[in-house]
């Protein structure tokens, strides 16, 4: 909730609104976030856009109302696709080999337990609904108290292993693939509409922020894989078929009512602790077969979520680039705090522990905020609150919007 801030004798209250448009393809619109404070006056305030100053309380309230109101509205819905990088705990519940719900993994998560997520604390799609306003974390769609008014805020369907083919995760055993996310989305479309009426079920369903992260096991646990049902195909076909069956699962979640959708490309999977030992790199040097592979993919991707928005009415894809994201803190990692970012904090197996994924059999890093990967394949919460910067006020990282300017659009 907003609070009023004091216009009092020797202060003076700054409103700070700031514009950004965007490129959608039916038609421009400006997003606008405002900001307050309050400074004595003779005190030298820079922003950037729009100022309004107040030294009478009656003004500040008349002036401040708009925007209070714009604070208080209802925060929407979000619901999160994707693999181990968003896995809130769905594989908890199910029999497979991708799990995290054992220590040191959510040693920094809030309360201090693992919870099935693949980091020592948050996911980006955790951090992201936090920047958005959430006070809980969205629950696990598998979780049992996952029913009744909790779902009206969002579910996450994620799930370690989980791929863009229904084949993808094959060698983990148990997986939900992303047409199977989207079963169990319909099935919560279904109960939003049962609580709340078609106009009001929908309304809540097209608002609603969508998140989907996918492919990296489609290259991971699928491709590189020896007996891999995609091994004969080469790595340019296999982008083309993963973008082909992705475009179509986007296309079925748009026809459901999703409309403001964030797509995340790949990470520069050639520079993982996994790779690196797996292509014996001798000092830590990405992968440039990998990374070259990768940003094939990410290209077909960019230019599908172009197509989405320019054919359907109404849609609100965005393209957030983890390749670029990632790799920067990668090529520069003092300017993030980092001083390792070849290994994992929590692992075995090789020089950069990037076999066996984390568990209390294996010795911690001595300091896990110092190193951008936990595990053989996934960032620390310290490396996801970076990323999730980027994504949600950045510039450069999305396209054709930021996130928090998709969520006010």
């Amino acid at each position: 909730m907003a609070n009023f801030p004091n216009c009092i004798l020797g202060f003076k209250f700054v409103v700070t609104i700031r514009c950004a448009d965007s490129g959608f393809r039916d038609g421009r619109f400006s997003s606008c976030v405002g900001s307050f404070s309050s400074q004595r006056e003779d005190k030298e305030m820079e922003t950037r856009g729009f100022r309004l100053t107040c030294l009478i309380p009656r003004f500040c309230i008349l002036l401040l109302l708009p925007w209070v109101a714009t604070a208080q509205r209802k925060l929407p819905a979000i619901f999160v696709f994707g693999d181990s990088l968003s896995d809130a705990g769905n594989n908890n519940y199910i029999r497979t080999l991708s799990k995290a719900n054992s220590p040191p993994n959510g040693m920094d998560f809030p309360g201090g337990y693992a919870t099935g997520r693949f980091t020592n604390g948050r996911t980006t799609v955790d951090i992201i609904g936090q920047l958005a306003g959430l006070t809980q974390f969205l629950p696990p769609y598998l979780a049992p108290n996952a029913t009744g008014k909790l779902i009206l805020n969002g579910l996450n369907y994620a799930s370690g292993a989980g791929g863009i083919l229904d084949s993808t995760g094959y060698i983990l055993y148990g997986r939900i693939s992303f047409n199977k996310q989207l079963d169990y989305f319909a099935n919560t479309k279904a109960q939003i509409i049962n609580q709340l009426g078609e106009v009001s079920g929908m309304e809540l369903i097209s608002n609603a922020l969508y998140s989907t992260n996918l492919g990296s096991n489609d290259f991971l646990n699928n491709y590189y894989q020896p007996l891999s049902p995609i091994a004969n195909l080469t790595a340019s076909q296999v982008s083309s078929l993963l973008i082909k069956e992705y475009h179509g699962q986007l296309m079925r979640l748009y026809n459901m009512g999703a409309r403001k959708v964030v797509v995340a490309s790949l990470g520069p999977l050639g520079c993982i602790p996994f790779q690196l030992t797996f292509r014996l790199s001798r000092h830590g040097e990405c992968s440039d077969k990998v990374n070259a592979e990768v940003r094939d993919f990410n290209a077909g991707l960019f230019a599908m979520v172009e197509q989405l928005n320019a054919e359907l009415p109404g849609a609100k894809f965005i393209y957030a680039d983890a390749y670029k994201g990632v790799l920067e803190m990668i090529q520069n990692p003092s300017a993030y705090g980092f001083k390792v970012v070849d290994e994992g904090c929590c692992g075995a197996g090789g020089t950069y522990k990037g076999v066996i994924p984390c568990s209390s059999l294996f010795k911690l890093c001595p300091n896990r905020f110092d190193h951008l990967f936990w595990d053989p394949y996934h960032p620390t919460d310290k490396a996801n609150v970076a990323l999730s910067a980027k994504f949600w006020s950045g510039t450069g990282y999305t396209w054709p919007v930021n996130v928090q300017q998709l969520l006010m659009s």
